[in-house]
């Protein structure tokens, strides 16, 4: 090869005039003669002709073999070409002979081409005879082996091409095609029979029967997912997640039309039916074929695994639904295809109700089977509603059965005060198994519920489907069949609407047997659903007076409106079969209306699960139905009932003798738990009880927690009542209560020092801040009022010990209710952890009253019970403080002149004494004891205040007389001493100071004036005045003594 280096440099030195297209020498000749160097220029272009030569001849070395190469191609091309056109020559020769000789047999030449394609179509008929009288025989292998969609496939394909011009006429089809109408009916009714199976969940591949998932079809446990169709109808919720094309078997239509479709799969319409060969032999497919569905089978249900790969196939194999939806959706396709769509859904309205029925009444059975069971191994009373009400809103309370301290026994006051029996409780366990039970029926309900939207849907779309074709066609303004009663006609009148309302109806028939209640003209609203669906004018409904309870919400069953077409064995029980009970007595010890409570939660979430799977045309449909029933029921009847019932226990409870009546025994300490002893009060303890058990029903109907609120207040303000009413009847009349109602005595019983106790114990209802100087002067005010009183009759006081019991016991009672009614209003406010806020959902907006209006409300109540409590204990120590100056007020009146020394107290010391004793031990087992600290903590401070002031009013008194006085307040001061929590000290003190004031009797004056120089303050003037008024044998007084005394205390 030579260098291209060597070329170029080679060619750039060459001159451009020489490499142009048409090389012109006169230039040239001109230049070199007009030049003045003609050697030169001549010498130049012999260099420039050299070079060329240089490079053609370097080129044609170098490309000597392809120039020869190209040279003999160039020659061959020459010479095919003369023998092409030699031949062409002759070619024209032979064909005008040929011409020249078929000319002549033209017309038999065309009649041979008709025979040709008449024995061609010939043979393809004697194929299709022969492959379709094995159809029927190949029909029932199929459905022997449940593949039903290959069957309906075979069938449909077999029955279009024995329509086909050329085989209507031949006689030997006439038995396979009767045959084949035989066979139309079996596979209706097994693609029926299967559906409804698998509507109920009861059939092979139903989400109850499958333990595990296909290979390539997961059956997931969630809640069933139906294809969405491309329609104009909405897509429920429960569906839009999931999107399938509409190309559901090739060409079928809902009114039974198809396309024309070979039974080897190849489809008319390619425009070559008449060369078309109709395979029927038992491969159904060619080699190529075969290979390509067992390709699919892999990937499609084992129940496809036998059918024609179609449109319909692929769009099940695409998508990823649970199994039994694309069971159901297989069954649907084939009724379409067989064109039974409206003969299908009438025979499903018919068993659908007394199916229902049985489902229901199979449920309870398996549920009454278990339970007995159960009840074998578990320990009794142990429910799951128990637990949730273990920690509940307003708190847990348990039924106490064993005997508590005193000898009484809890339960039997409970079961007394209650209106319902223990199993009708809240926590009762017929609750717990009606609930437990609905909800298990409700959740079979639900999933046959989901089965039945997703076959109403499919058949929606496949009516919808047949509604556009007929619009698309119709001419002269016919009207459009698209509504929806017209689509439910178009499938036999079945639709989710008519499902949802049959089921919702045999729930209700259930509820109102549980309840005992009976709907009224039940069967008369049957009449006006029919004449609605029949889209006649509906007869107007009359209502007689009823013994039973009104429902303001009824179902019907309008399948008696429904033509019975393609109703076969096995399917002619309608659904005016008289409906028996459901046998739930078997299962609920009790029935009645206070069930129906237990029954709201179920059919809350029945209702939320309806909600979720609707399509939205139909969300309505969900709202208006149970939920709006068991709501109206609680409303108008369960509520007011309630409230009668508990009323009526309440007035009872607070109307019987023994309400009131003490019921501790004498020996007993004082617990401040009722289950160890408290003796509340049989009345206020069956009123808490009440109480609770009402708010206890607001955890099964929380919507309606506030009206229950306002009952136990309605019920908490009469037993208020009561209580004032019993309080009162014990004091009326009697000095302490008429003291108790002055306000100068409130004023300072407010700021005695006592008065801390109630500070301590109800905080700040009872605050006040006093300083020493004032409780003091508070004090000695308070012994002046009573002391003013004198003399006190006996009639005027207390004297039945049972009402200072009853007053002891009232006080501590109304303390336990008032305790007990602010954990209710705190439980409004901070309700239980777990419990339900949706949610729990229950709405609460429509109340009169907010529940912080409530709470408010339930305080203030619970403040009114402590006042009145505090007033029993209030009473009971002016009472004992009354008592200690109606004994004492015999000093004022004798004259202390003793002979002997004293070995025993006074007799009035011993009365009274004894009778501080004899209420303490009384008073003991029904307060605590502070509350004993403070009916007796008076009597110390008025009995010293007494001793001092009557001092004024002896006549005389001599040494053994003061002896005598001493002996008193050591008698006195022993006897307090003995009540537990008392503050001996504070009472030592004003006793001692008794003791002092009539030891300065003993003194000499000037001793005396010694005394009181020292101790100015101890006492006051008008005491020091009266120890110089006295008489005492053997004491010299100074006529001017008071004016000396004066003296000192005027400094």
């Amino acid at each position: 090869m030579f260098s291209l280096q060597y070329l170029r440099e080679g060619l750039s030195r060459i001159d451009e005039s020489w490499a142009a297209a048409r090389f012109d020498s006169l230039p040239h000749v001109v230049h070199i003669l007009t030049s003045r160097d003609r050697e030169g220029e001549v010498q130049f272009l012999k260099e420039q002709s050299d070079l060329i030569e240089d490079v053609v001849d370097e080129v044609v070395h170098s490309y000597h073999h392809g120039f020869n190469k190209a040279i003999q191609n160039y020659s061959q091309i020459l010479r095919l070409f003369s023998e092409s056109a030699e031949s062409i020559s002759i070619l024209k020769v032979d064909m005008a002979e040929a011409k020249k000789r078929l000319s002549s047999h033209n017309k038999q030449l065309r009649q041979m081409w008709y025979r040709s394609l008449t024995l061609r179509h010939i043979l393809s008929l004697l194929d299709q005879i022969e492959g379709v009288a094995k159809v029927p025989s190949r029909i029932e292998k199929l459905i022997a082996e449940k593949q039903l969609y290959a069957a309906v496939q075979l069938h449909v394909r077999s029955s279009l091409m024995l329509e086909r011009e050329g085989l209507q006429v031949v006689g030997a089809l006439q038995d396979v095609r009767s045959e084949l109408i035989k066979l139309r009916g079996v596979l209706f009714y097994k693609v029926l029979e299967d559906l409804n199976s698998h509507l109920y969940n009861k059939g092979e591949y139903s989400s109850a029967s499958l333990n595990m998932p296909e290979k390539d079809d997961e059956v997931p446990t969630t809640t069933a997912v139906s294809f969405s169709v491309s329609s104009s109808h909405p897509i429920s919720k429960r569906t839009r997640s999931i999107k399938a094309d509409n190309h559901l078997s090739g060409s079928a239509f809902g009114d039974g039309s198809f396309r024309t479709i070979s039974i080897d799969g190849g489809s008319s319409l390619d425009g070559h039916d008449d060369e078309s060969t109709l395979d029927v032999t038992d491969g159904g497919t060619s080699d190529g074929q075969v290979k390509d569905v067992r390709g699919i089978s892999r990937q499609i249900p084992t129940w496809l695994s036998s059918a024609t790969p179609d449109e319909f196939i692929e769009s099940v194999r695409k998508h990823d639904a649970p199994l039994n939806i694309k069971y159901l959706r297989t069954l649907v396709e084939c009724l379409c295809m067989l064109g039974k769509v409206a003969a299908a859904g009438a025979i499903i309205c018919q068993r659908l109700r007394p199916t229902i029925h049985k489902i229901i009444t199979s449920k309870i059975k398996a549920y009454a089977a278990r339970t007995s069971s159960r009840s074998c191994v578990d320990p009794p009373g142990k429910t799951a509603l128990s637990d949730l009400f273990s920690k509940g809103t307003f708190g847990s309370y348990h039924i106490v059965k064993q005997k508590v301290k005193n000898g009484t026994t809890l339960l039997g006051t409970q079961l007394v005060a209650g209106p319902v029996s223990p199993t009708m409780t809240p926590v009762g366990t017929a609750q717990s198994a009606a609930s437990e039970l609905l909800s298990s029926i409700f959740d079979s309900i639900t999933r046959i519920l989901e089965n039945h939207v997703v076959v109403g849907e499919l058949l929606d779309s496949k009516s919808s489907q047949k509604s556009d074709i007929i619009n698309t066609s119709s001419m002269n303004g016919e009207t459009s069949w698209n509504s929806d009663s017209e689509l439910s006609q178009a499938a036999g009148g079945f639709s989710v609407a008519f499902s949802l309302a049959v089921m919702q109806s045999e729930c209700q028939q259930l509820i109102c047997e549980i309840l005992r209640a009976t709907p009224e003209a039940a069967t008369a609203d049957a009449a006006v659903q029919t004449a609605r669906l029949a889209n006649k004018a509906p007869v107007k409904e009359k209502r007689e007076g009823a013994d039973g309870l009104s429902f303001a919400f009824r179902f019907t069953d309008p399948t008696s409106s429904m033509p019975n077409q393609g109703v076969g064995q096995g399917w002619r029980r309608g659904s005016n079969v008289q409906q028996e009970g459901y046998g739930t007595a078997a299962v609920l010890s009790e029935e009645g209306i206070y069930l129906a409570a237990s029954i709201y939660r179920p059919v809350l979430q029945f209702t939320d699960k309806i909600a979720s799977m609707l399509p939205k045309k139909y969300s309505q449909l969900g709202n208006d139905g149970l939920l709006a029933f068991i709501e109206n029921f609680l409303k108008d009847h369960f509520l007011p009932a309630m409230f009668v019932d508990y009323r009526k226990c309440v007035q009872q409870a607070i109307a019987s003798p023994a309400a009131f009546r003490p019921r501790a025994h004498a020996a007993i300490v004082y617990s401040l738990s009722v289950e160890q002893g408290r003796p509340v009060l049989q009345g206020l303890l069956a009123i808490d009880y009440l109480a609770k058990e009402v708010l206890s029903w607001a955890r099964l109907i929380p919507k309606y927690s506030n009206e229950l609120i306002e009952y136990v207040q309605t019920f908490l303000e009469r037993a208020f009542e009561r209580c004032r009413t019993s309080y009162t009847e014990a004091v009326l009349e009697k000095q302490s209560y008429l003291l108790l109602g002055r306000s100068d005595v409130e004023k300072l019983m407010r700021l005695d020092p006592a008065n801390s106790w109630f500070q301590n114990s109800y905080g700040p209802m009872m605050e006040n801040s006093v300083s020493d100087t004032e409780s003091i002067e508070a004090d000695r005010e308070m012994s002046n009022i009573l002391l003013s009183l004198r003399p006190i009759k006996q009639e005027n006081l207390i004297h039945d010990d049972n009402k200072v019991i009853l007053l002891a016991s009232l006080s501590d009672s109304l303390e336990f209710l008032a305790d007990s009614v602010e954990r209710f209003g705190e439980s409004i406010v901070k309700p239980a952890a777990g419990s339900d806020n949706k949610k729990h959902s229950y709405q609460t907006n429509h109340h009169r009253r907010t529940p912080s209006v409530l709470t408010k409300t339930l305080t203030s109540l619970a403040d009114e019970y402590r006042k009145l409590a505090i007033d029993c204990l209030k009473v009971l120590r002016l009472e004992m403080q009354l008592e200690t100056i109606f004994h004492m007020q015999e000093m004022a009146s004798r004259e202390y002149l003793e002979d002997q020394d004293a070995e025993e107290p006074d007799d009035f010391i011993i009365s009274l004494t004894s009778q501080i004793t004899r209420r303490d031990e009384e008073v003991a087992p029904f307060v605590a004891e502070w509350k004993r600290n403070y009916i007796f903590g008076g009597i110390s401070s008025i009995a010293a205040n007494t001793s001092v002031q009557v001092l004024g009013e002896m006549k005389s008194i001599n040494l053994l007389g003061v002896q005598q006085i001493c002996r008193n307040s050591i008698a006195l001061e022993q006897a307090l001493a003995a009540i537990p929590s008392m503050d001996n000290e504070a009472v030592q003190q004003r006793l001692d100071r008794v003791r002092t004031y009539y030891e300065l009797l003993s003194l000499p004056f000037e001793a005396l004036l010694a005394f009181i120089t020292d101790h100015e303050y101890l006492f006051t003037p008008k005491e020091y005045s009266n120890l110089l008024k006295v008489k005492v044998p053997g004491r010299e007084i100074p006529h001017d003594a008071q004016h000396r005394v004066s003296e000192i205390l005027g400094h």
